[in-house]
């Protein structure tokens, strides 16, 4: 068994930016009333013939040029979505053709918005175990294609974008086990049914189980990564909401860490949120490199699944 750590990262958001003040010309909403419930400001929406495969590959390759290796030098590919189009193949394949990757193990993995700690923690496991060496790890959405643009309890949350990592082979551990697990009897309260389904929630649902109970989630990935929570240099949550980000902060006690609040310029991205949070957060140079940095993921399914990492 090998340890493995994160060599580089990237990310990708559209162009078009969307404005509470755009939102409140759609629905019965306001500037102050979202920015009050969940701290959001801005959103970023991908364009009509914009897919997850295109903003998956960009961050992707973002990523690979910062990390200084080649397509061939990767042998695994894991692209963490809930809002992938073509059931095959899959979005992991399909950025391995563009990039010229040329014999990857290839797959998706849909645990929502905790989707990118479940497949950085499968990459991990895939190098320590000797299966892979070096892994691209992507978590891309695009949310605005099942939105009703009518229901202002989901509209105003929702954004486009895509984040990555390099993940690769390293002598010393510098990502820990993954904590992971999910409450399956409240699965419903986060739902995209059916071929033209919605994405609709029960938000009150959500946001007293995410209160209750992603501090002992944070606390529990702390515990298996051997870090106390005063030790971290940054935390980077799932980028759902100001009102579930700082109280679980405050209440691990993670007093000294850079906190990312991404949310409030990109709305909820689900699986891509933890990614792109954490490639802005290294790319604005706001985390010293080899840092610990707590990832936790949450939302759909419930699931939740999270780790320590060292930053880049």
């Amino acid at each position: 068994m090998i340890g493995s750590r994160i060599r580089a990262l990237g990310h990708y958001q559209p162009a078009t930016l969307l404005t509470n003040d755009d939102i409140a010309k759609r629905v019965d909403t306001n500037d102050a009333w979202i920015r009050s419930r969940v701290g959001i400001r801005t959103r970023h929406v991908a364009q009509a013939d914009e897919s997850v495969t295109d903003m998956a590959t960009q961050a992707a390759a973002k990523a690979l040029a910062k990390a200084g290796l080649a397509p061939a030098d990767i042998d695994f590919v894991v692209v963490a979505t809930c809002t992938a189009l073509e059931r095959t193949p899959s979005v992991a394949s399909r950025v391995a053709a563009r990039l010229g990757i040329p014999s990857p193990a290839a797959l998706d993995v849909n645990a929502a918005c905790s989707g990118f700690p479940h497949a950085l923690g499968l990459a991990n496991l895939a190098i320590g175990g000797g299966s892979a060496t070096a892994a691209l790890v992507i978590g891309a959405e695009k949310l605005t294609e099942f939105t009703d643009w009518s229901d202002r309890t989901t509209c105003v949350l929702v954004g486009d974008g895509a984040g990555a990592a390099v993940v690769v082979a390293s002598p010393t551990p510098e990502i820990s086990p993954v904590f992971w697990g999910s409450a399956p009897d409240l699965g419903r309260a986060v739902l995209i049914e059916g071929r033209e389904g919605r994405f609709t929630q029960d938000g009150l649902t959500v946001y007293k189980w995410a209160t209750a109970t992603v501090p002992e989630i944070a606390r529990r990935v702390c515990e298996v990564a051997g870090v106390r929570a005063q030790e971290l240099g940054g935390v980077v949550l799932h980028q759902a909401n100001l009102r579930i980000i700082e109280p679980v902060v405050r209440e691990i006690g993670a007093v000294d860490a850079v906190i990312a609040r991404d949310v409030v310029e990109s709305g909820n991205t689900s699986a891509a949120s933890i990614p792109l949070a954490f490639s802005k957060l290294v790319e604005r140079g706001e985390l010293e490199s080899g840092t610990p940095v707590l990832l936790v993921g949450f939302g759909g399914g419930l699931s939740y699944a999270g780790q320590v990492v060292r930053c880049p």
